[in-house]
């Protein structure tokens, strides 16, 4: 079984050299490790090119900055993996996770696997009381459409099986990705998991990036993924 890990990112120079060595020692230890550096403008992709290119399987580097869903859409199609596991740049969440992350796709109960920070006894950090209140309204109203029971639509730690994902054509740039993609799972009928995972969460000073014109995003994405199409 080979695990395709897939890593974008944008402008992660402090963390993407801990990200990759976390991810190279993290079980399973077949794996392929592909990132896609979404035109990092603080050194993150000379640092990629001079000192970690080496270690991984594949560095895409896309000429023009466009988000997150841009970046997997460069990323997923070139991937070679039974799963496709997707690990953000920015240390939120711990690759040692991974066995648990796609042992339901490995006992053939699951097609894709969700984490989900609000669920399970794993440590995660606390902050940021609107942020909960907005994920909760999101997935509350994607899961209406969807008839799934998600906790946590907004999570970045998914996995799939290859050709489910490579059969998804992925239409958003930032992180509408995360409803989009949810959506389209959905409408596929395959076997959809939910697990709980810790999460380390940046505060804004720190480099997170996602904000409240992402959430308006997202909320779009819901109606336009399950109602428009």
């Amino acid at each position: 079984m080979l695990l395709s890990v897939i890593i974008p990112c944008y402008n992660e120079r402090e963390t993407i050299a801990t990200v990759v060595a976390a991810v190279r020692a993290a079980a399973p230890a077949d794996k392929e490790i592909i990132i896609v550096d979404d035109c990092s403008q603080d050194g993150t992709r000379e640092l990629l090119r001079n000192e970690i290119e080496h270690l991984i399987d594949r560095v895409i580097y896309l000429d023009v900055n466009k988000g997150k869903g841009a970046a997997l859409r460069a990323g997923i199609p070139v991937a070679s993996g039974d799963i496709v596991l997707i690990q953000d740049a920015d240390l939120e969440y711990d690759p040692t996770e991974y066995s648990k992350l796609i042992k339901p796709i490995l006992e053939d109960k699951a097609d894709a696997v969700f984490g989900s920070r609000f669920v399970g006894g794993e440590p995660h950090r606390v902050h940021y009381f609107w942020h909960r209140v907005g994920n909760g309204m999101l997935t509350l109203l994607s899961n209406m459409f969807t008839n799934l029971n998600l906790t946590d639509i907004e999570a970045g730690y998914k996995a799939f099986r290859r050709e489910i994902i490579q059969a998804i054509e992925v239409e958003e740039n930032r992180f509408g990705f995360e409803p989009e993609v949810i959506a389209k799972v959905a409408k596929s009928q395959c076997r959809v998991y939910e697990v709980g995972i810790s999460y380390y969460g940046r505060t804004y000073a720190q480099g997170k990036k996602i904000g409240w014109k992402d959430a308006l995003r997202a909320s779009w994405c819901i109606l336009k993924y399950n109602i428009l199409r």
